[in-house]
């Protein structure tokens, strides 16, 4: 039953998923970048590497022998994954699904070309001439991403010709890994974007969580609710979508899985292979398993006996605005004064402008709407400020 799981990136998701691992017995090791990261701070040992440095994770891994490789970030040498399965080590949720999944040309042409999912019309570019061209093909307004990131970092909008240069810029500079390449995508013209959590499991059913709408900003999520309002049509089209492209991955785990709602149906966006940051108001009590809780006991191989739908609730971030080290936070105090709600401070020992810092939960009293409860959410995270010590 015990196992000893290796967690690449210690974000406040990996601290999450570690606390729900530590519920149920289990030995975590969390290694990040840089010290002092959040799921440092609750998991077994920790260990500080460049994770791209894939001589710094072979060692890592030798050292520590573990049974389960768990990724939370995408700026890992994950080629490296296909020896540890050889070597008998669990990647969860595969060591394709890891090396698909962390590059946009990978999945996108998976769920495009082999898989014949909807997705927006997209190119390629590895250079500002080829980046013209593709987005001469795919028109303005566009989308231009890095083909490795996270968190909408290097992501810009391109809305005119003039705004084509700095958006290359941007995606090259702020790209994580290696790869010096980028994805154009025309504009998906959406009412509004869902998260539909999935889990897949070593034996049982693929099972999925009631969609979750969401906000961004910078391309960055702000604000998730539970349930999203979308028709049932539209959730079963993504069901379907979903269930096809992590069955084409393979292996156990959450993952999220993101589409454009249109007028005339749901577009395939992008996918996670771990717990997602618009997935934390899961926390909120929406339902009787989190989404870390559902990772751990779907990692572990431990049955799910049903993800049942509790109550809405709603998630708003608390963001730094300035840059020091050591933050501290006013205001939490008034966020616990509400009876439904709460608040996660992630840990972080450096705040920066825009950075997540923290989250504020909101469960539903009664059966107030979503629109009510993403208000409220709103005005209790800007209660929180992130400030320097005395």
């Amino acid at each position: 039953m015990v196992k000893k799981i290796l967690l690449l990136g210690s974000g406040e998701l990996g601290k999450e998923f570690v606390i729900a691992a530590k519920r149920l017995g289990q030995k975590v090791i969390a290694v990040d970048s840089y010290a002092g990261a959040p799921a440092m701070q609750v998991a077994d040992e920790c260990e500080v590497i460049n994770m791209l440095d894939g001589s710094a994770l072979d060692a890592v891994v030798a050292r520590h022998k573990p049974d389960i490789i768990v990724p939370e970030v995408e700026a890992i040498r994950t080629e490296r994954f296909y020896d540890y399965e050889r070597s008998g080590i669990t990647v969860i949720p595969s060591a394709k699904a890891v090396n698909f999944t962390m590059n946009r040309r990978a999945i996108r042409d998976l769920a495009a070309k082999e898989l014949g999912l909807r997705t927006a019309n997209y190119r390629y570019a590895k250079t500002l001439d080829e980046a013209r061209a593709a987005v001469s093909e795919v028109g303005i307004p566009c989308v231009m991403k890095p083909l490795m990131s996270s968190s909408g970092k290097g992501q810009s909008y391109i809305r005119k010709t003039d705004d084509l240069e700095k958006a290359w810029t941007a995606a090259i500079e702020k790209g994580r890994g290696d790869s010096h390449e980028v994805i154009i995508e025309a504009f998906v013209p959406f009412d509004s974007e869902i998260t539909l959590l999935t889990v897949t499991q070593q034996n049982g059913e693929t099972l999925f969580c009631a969609p979750i709408g969401h906000h961004q900003e910078r391309g960055d999520y702000q604000e998730s609710w539970q349930p999203a309002a979308v028709s049932a049509e539209c959730v079963e089209q993504a069901k379907e979508m979903a269930a096809k492209v992590t069955k084409a991955l393979g292996g156990p785990g959450i993952w999220g899985v993101e589409f454009f709602v249109c007028k005339d149906g749901v577009v395939f966006s992008e996918l996670s292979p771990r717990p997602h940051d618009t997935g934390m108001v899961t926390m909120a009590g929406t339902q009787n398993l989190s989404e870390f809780e559902l990772h751990a006991r779907a990692v572990l191989g431990l049955p799910i006996a049903e993800i049942r739908q509790q109550k809405a609730g709603a998630s708003a971030v608390v963001l730094g605005t300035e840059t020091f080290e050591n933050p501290d936070y006013t205001g939490v105090e008034k966020v616990l004064a509400n009876p439904y709600a709460d608040v996660r401070i992630f840990g972080k020992p450096l705040s920066r402008p825009y950075r997540r810092m923290g989250v504020v939960l909101l469960q539903a009293e009664g059966n107030e709407g979503v629109g009510e409860l993403q208000t409220r959410a709103r005005e209790l995270a800007d209660m929180v400020q992130v400030v320097r010590k005395n």
